[in-house]
């Protein structure tokens, strides 16, 4: 797959962006450049697939809730992640317009990715790209939140089948805060990082 079009207005709109064939040389990449940082990441299959946690933690101090010590809970990683020097994180929607959307329940993930660290790197499979804004958003309600839903077993309609959003006010949704970058925030660095491989939902 081709990303000039999406790299180009990226790049337009203030990001750095790197493209790479296969999940293991973005890991390799991300490995090698991240070094001797603290190091805050959000829930994401995405990043499970690179299995960039466990490579990172060998030479950076990461926070992160898939990496609890014995007597942690999530909420005590949540602040540590958001102080982070660097942060990771996927993204539930990218449009070839510029626009990047994703939807948080704990809210954690997008309130940190949004402002307070050196860097921010976004890691992101090409089955996230969508051809504009509005395409972007239908793919994190009725793709990417669904099938998280189910993942989580959340006690949701869109739980069931992972087939859409049906907009529910069960106790148990995760689609409960939307964010969008229209530009790349003023604050910090942001580096988008595109994979030529289906990764994550």
């Amino acid at each position: 797959m081709k990303f000039d079009t999406i790299k180009t207005i990226l790049l337009a709109h203030g990001y750095s962006v790197s493209c790479f064939d296969t999940a293991r040389e973005a890991a390799d990449y991300l490995d090698r450049v991240i070094d001797g940082k603290s190091v805050g990441m959000g829930g994401s299959v995405t990043l499970g697939q690179l299995g960039i946690c466990d490579r990172l933690a060998t030479h950076n101090q990461v926070y992160s809730h898939a990496r609890l010590a014995a007597g942690q809970t999530a909420a005590d990683i949540f602040p540590l992640a958001a102080r982070a020097q660097i942060y990771l994180s996927s993204v539930n929607g990218i449009a070839e317009t510029g626009e990047i959307v994703n939807i948080d329940g704990n809210c954690n993930r997008i309130s940190a990715m949004c402002f307070g660290h050196e860097k921010v790197y976004l890691i992101v499979g090409k089955n996230k790209i969508a051809p504009d804004y509005d395409a972007a958003l239908w793919r994190a309600r009725n793709i990417a939140a669904p099938r998280n839903a189910q993942r989580l077993r959340r006690n949701t309609p869109c739980a069931k089948s992972a087939d859409c959003c049906y907009n529910c006010n069960s106790p148990e949704r995760i689609c409960r805060a939307l964010s969008v970058f229209w530009e790349k925030p003023r604050s910090g660095e942001f580096e988008v990082v595109l994979i030529d491989e289906e990764l994550g939902y």
